[in-house]
């Protein structure tokens, strides 16, 4: 906040009211990446953080205790929205947000939908088997039945491939294919 120095002290309340709304803001909105109110206030704490800071100095700061500062800090980690840096003459662990948010966000959902098309699609190709299977034992037997299980694959397939198109959304998000047809920037604002 050293560029700041220069500012008045209505000026520099005015700006923490501001950073506190847009703080409160992200806490609100991490429910998204699936934690928790207290570790989205931490990060958009850490996000107007000039410098990496020890649990220590954001508990102070912050009123958590140490405890919930290691707790939140490990979920941020793992989430990749926060790393571990070293400085020299620190022996305290300091961390600092990860700045690129188009990462953050490509690292979490496309490993969540990553997830979910592997496992949905693992169970409908098991169902399809064995609608086929059981198809193939009715035979001609029963051709009204075969019919309907010929709509039910028809449904399947119609989820297959939505699956695929997801996979290849992922995919194009983790190669960085996406920013080619939607840029990080606005081509009016550059």
């Amino acid at each position: 906040m050293a560029d700041l120095a220069g500012l008045t002290e209505e000026q520099m309340n005015r700006l923490e009211k501001a950073r506190h709304r847009v703080i409160e803001s992200i806490g609100a909105n991490m429910d998204l990446y699936g934690v928790t109110l207290s570790v989205g206030h931490l990060y958009g704490y850490m996000y107007f953080q000039e410098h990496p800071a020890t649990l220590d100095q954001m508990g102070e700061k912050m009123g958590m205790s140490k405890t919930s500062m290691s707790t939140g800090m490990r979920t941020l980690m793992e989430l990749k929205m926060v790393n571990k840096v070293w400085e020299k003459g620190t022996r305290k662990d300091l961390y600092e947000v990860v700045p690129d948010w188009y990462q953050t966000f490509v690292d979490f959902f496309s490993n969540k939908w990553r997830r979910a098309v592997e496992a949905n699609t693992g169970a409908m190709r098991k169902l399809v088997k064995v609608l086929r299977e059981i198809q193939a034992e009715i035979g001609d037997a029963n051709p009204e039945t075969c019919r309907a299980i010929d709509r039910e694959i028809a449904r399947i397939d119609d989820a297959l491939q939505y699956y695929d198109w997801l996979g290849r959304l992922i995919d194009s998000m983790e190669t960085g294919k996406i920013f080619e047809y939607i840029p990080k920037k606005h081509p009016e604002s550059e």
